[in-house]
């Protein structure tokens, strides 16, 4: 799973799905593949676009960053 995320990190929204996948070592299969996209889009990780472009949205940097700052009130539901 983080072999496919570094790749999808790697190439944030330049590629298609089936391009990452041939960008993985062979023994990753096609349904694990979809398997791993499909939980790390359920995670806010990343969004699949209508044209199969894979999209990089996570940020843990950036998130550290809101919840330091002292003006910014979080509501959790």
């Amino acid at each position: 799973m983080l072999m496919v995320e570094e790749q999808l990190y790697k190439h944030k929204s330049d590629k298609t799905i089936t391009q990452i996948w041939k960008l993985l070592p062979e023994k990753v299969t096609w349904s694990i593949y979809m398997t791993i996209l499909d939980y790390s889009e359920h995670s806010g990780k990343i969004i699949v676009e209508k044209d199969r472009t894979v999209t990089w949205l996570w940020n843990p940097e950036g998130i550290r960053k809101m919840y330091a700052n002292p003006e910014l009130i979080f509501r959790i539901n």
